[in-house]
């Protein structure tokens, strides 16, 4: 499977708080696939990871989320931790960037209460997913169906409940990212294939003299 997410750019959205496992476990497998990962802050400099209710690592952040252009990246991921998301979802940046991946039908993995800010970004709606349980009633009160299962997909969203589920989360989201960079590199190269024939045809219309319909007309 080496090299699945081979030239993907992945946008990591997290603060202060956010639970170290769920950071760093995912992040180092989607690199070893060939993705650049870039974390995404509220906070410039660095942020504070959390092993549970301690203090665990910090970690560099590439950019805030108000330099970070959507655009620039091929998926989403978004870690765990209480404090973390917590914080986030009162981010209208950190929500606005979140729910652009949406608007843009782009694949988006997600875990643990990292599900918050699909709630105030008002992604869930009619979404199936699964989060850590103390989510569940948001979720359901958000208009999404919540399920208590290691890992849930639902078109291109990946989710989880806990660190316990990580090999689940990370084998599906490496699926689905790699099928969704598949996807839209089809559609890369079925947009770049039409572009000839389409310039033939304006060359064509422009070749017919003033005074010659051309028999399409």
């Amino acid at each position: 499977m080496a090299g699945t997410l081979q030239g993907l750019r992945i946008a990591c959205v997290a603060t202060d708080g956010v639970e170290q496992v769920e950071l760093r476990k995912p992040w180092q497998a989607y690199e070893k696939e060939g993705a650049t990962v870039l974390l995404v802050s509220d906070k410039k400099d660095r942020i504070r990871a959390m092993h549970h209710m301690d203090k665990a690592d910090a970690f560099d952040v590439d950019l805030t989320v108000d330099d970070a252009d959507p655009d620039d990246f091929d998926a989403l991921f978004l870690p765990g931790g209480v404090f973390n998301a917590d914080a986030l979802r009162t981010s209208k940046e950190a929500v606005d960037f979140v729910r652009a991946f949406f608007d843009a039908d782009k694949p988006v993995a997600v875990i643990c209460h990292g599900p918050w800010i699909l709630v105030e970004a008002r992604v869930v709606p009619g979404r199936t997913l699964t989060s850590h349980p103390a989510l569940a009633t948001d979720i359901r009160n958000a208009g999404g169906v919540w399920g208590d299962e290691e890992v849930c997909i639902d078109r291109h969203l990946v989710s989880s409940r806990k660190p316990a589920d990580l090999p689940a989360f990370i084998q599906a989201s490496i699926e689905v990212f790699a099928r969704a960079s598949a996807d839209s590199g089809k559609a890369r190269e079925r947009a770049r294939a039409a572009v000839p024939s389409d310039e033939v045809e304006r060359a064509s219309r422009g070749s017919f003299p003033a005074s010659d319909a051309p028999p399409w007309t």
